[in-house]
């Protein structure tokens, strides 16, 4: 509004000086024509007065006319204080008031003279060269008795005057405007200020609506057609400041919804363009919002069966549930359903698609059923064979003391297994389950370390296997001393158990984390062996229950494939964590990290 009452106000200003402008222009042309027409009439009644007085039948040779009328021009000016030329019938110049008759041009075409001859007198303005300034001329011929043009008589004068008097105007005429400007500027600004500040303030308090500032008011004003639109502009803010209210706390509630949900939301208008998607559709997908916003669904970088799924939705516009495999950002399985979106006054609008991350559920299931299968085939062999050798024992095998001997030293081997077996499962499901209380107190490493090593020596010393520890002294730890050498005797029962004679098996301790002060928070527990290794395609499941690499070496050695899963939940029921690396052929080594202090 402020532009508004300037373009008015510069208006305004424009219509009082150009008025004026043209005013002055025309009354400083009128001034100068009448001045000059003034000095014109007085000029022409000098040259009469010159020609009647004068003598112009002088008669000589060239040089004395040059002196005789040099001389009596220079007489005329000192009377006139004018410029008087005497110029003959021919246009040579005999007498002159100002220069050299000698050394001027003829003056036969000059508009002055030619003005004379045409009409009797003639006048011309212009700017003389020998003078440097501004001149009025006028000319009239001379004539002797008989009539007969025998001369010209020129007088000039400056203009300086008349340019002085027209400069004066204008000066006057400048200031008369600047000063009506002045003028005219203050009173159109007052009265366009005394219009438009009204206005102006219902502008602002609109932008300030557009801007969602719905609390400011217009003032009031007058009861006119602007009071009253001030009144209505403040109703419309009222009605719009609790509508936004409501919408705001609507958005609010959605906006938890959406980004609390686990399901991941994304919604494609009828342009087929993404124009939702909430947190977790971005974690499920592997793209952020600002990347997929605003794209085609099928220029998103989108896994084509999922693509295609979408275009089906959009092509059938029927509700489509479909489960899929993801392979990106990582491997998992969704649970997709697409629905179509209408409104009453549309068709269709766009597609719904809500994503269900079903990896763990399926994971579960699949380990739910491995586990069944598993517990029942460990089971199955050592009962069949318990079975079986009882049976050959009722057949009649016990009439045979060395073969009944054998065939019981079986059973009861299988029985142990069966024992061991029945023992590791209920273990790790209290673990799994939680339900095993920690027990944890300060422990010394060394003594503690070679105490659990002492239990395998045996066992070592069978296959010849060296089973070294190597552990700095004033070690400590604090944890559940029970568990922590259950941790330890799992994996030094696996590394003697898959180690060829001769092989070596170690225990290694380092700190780690150490402060300022030069104490460690951390400790590292490394196990190596010098076995058979695990392939790495094995190396991500070898924590998984019942999970063995060489199914056959396994049974035989008496384990039950949940020795390393218990070992992965002792060691995260202490805050830490485990980690495997391996080559085949050349040994195994497992790394566990765990805070010293609890």
């Amino acid at each position: 509004m402020t532009k508004f009452r300037a373009k008015l106000t510069f208006i305004l200003i424009v219509l009082i000086g150009s008025s004026m402008l043209i005013a002055g222009i025309f009354m400083a042309k009128v001034l100068e024509n009448s001045h000059v027409k003034s000095l014109q009439e007085n000029m022409e009644r000098e040259l009469k007065v010159i020609a009647s007085s004068g003598v112009w039948d002088y008669q000589g040779t060239e040089s004395e006319l040059f002196q005789f009328y040099t001389a009596q021009a220079h007489r005329l000016k000192e009377a006139t204080n004018e410029r008087m030329t005497y110029v003959r019938a021919d246009g040579k110049v005999l007498g002159d008031s100002d220069q050299l008759p000698e050394q001027m041009d003829n003056h036969l075409n000059r508009p002055e003279i030619a003005a004379a001859i045409a009409g009797g007198i003639g006048y011309t303005t212009r700017y003389s060269d020998t003078l440097k300034e501004k001149m009025l001329y006028a000319a009239m011929p001379v004539k002797n008795p008989a009539k007969v043009t025998i001369g010209y008589i020129r007088i000039s004068m400056s203009l300086e005057q008349v340019d002085q008097s027209i400069r004066s105007l204008w000066y006057f005429l400048i200031s008369g405007l600047l000063l009506l400007f002045l003028v005219a500027g203050v009173v159109s600004y007052r009265i366009a200020k005394s219009i438009t500040h009204p206005i102006e303030k219902m502008t602002k308090v609109a932008q300030q609506i557009t801007n969602m500032n719905y609390e400011s008011r217009v003032p009031t004003y007058q009861d006119d057609e602007i009071g009253q639109l001030g009144v209505a502009i403040n109703r419309m803010s009222e009605s719009l400041q609790g509508q936004m209210a409501r919408i705001q706390e609507n958005e609010r509630r959605l906006q938890g919804v959406m980004e609390n949900m686990m399901s991941g939301v994304m919604m494609i208008d009828r342009d087929e363009r993404i124009m939702l998607l909430n947190p977790s559709a971005e974690t499920i997908l592997g793209f952020s919002s600002q990347e997929l916003l605003g794209k085609k669904y099928n220029e998103a970088k989108q896994q084509f069966e999922f693509t295609k799924l979408i275009q089906e939705c959009i092509e059938l516009q029927e509700p489509i549930s479909d489960e899929m495999m993801f392979y990106y950002p990582s491997e998992r399985i969704l649970d997709i359903h697409l629905s179509p979106i209408a409104h009453e006054d549309e068709e269709w609008s766009g597609v719904l698609i809500v994503l269900h991350d079903i990896t763990a559920v399926r994971r579960l299931e699949r380990m739910r059923s491995e586990f069944v299968a598993n517990v029942s085939h460990e089971l199955k062999t050592p009962i069949a064979a318990v079975k079986g050798f009882a049976e050959t024992l009722l057949a009649g095998a016990l009439n045979d003391k060395e073969t009944a001997v054998s065939f019981l030293q079986i059973i009861f081997d299988e029985s142990e297994r069966l024992n061991r077996l029945i023992g590791d499962i209920l273990e790790l499901s209290k673990i799994e389950s939680k339900r095993i209380p920690m027990h944890f107190s300060p422990v010394y490493l060394p003594e503690f370390l070679e105490r659990s090593l002492s239990v395998l020596r045996k066992e070592a010393e069978k296959k010849h296997i060296e089973l070294t520890m190597q552990v700095e002294e004033d070690m400590y730890i604090e944890a559940d001393e029970d568990r922590l050498r259950q941790i330890i005797i799992n994996l030094l029962s696996n590394g003697i158990a898959y180690t060829q004679e001769g092989g070596k098996v170690k225990l290694r301790v380092e700190p780690l984390d150490m402060n300022a002060d030069g104490d460690y928070e951390r400790l590292r527990l490394i196990v190596t062996d010098t076995g058979m290794g695990i392939p790495k395609k094995d190396l991500p499941r070898i924590f998984e229950r019942f999970y063995r690499v060489d199914k056959a070496r396994s049974r035989s050695s008496g384990g039950t494939g949940l020795g390393l899963s218990i070992v992965k939940h002792l060691v995260e029921m202490h805050k830490g964590t485990i980690r495997v690396e391996s080559e085949v052929g050349i040994g195994t080594k497992f790394t566990i990290e765990l805070p010293v202090i609890h």
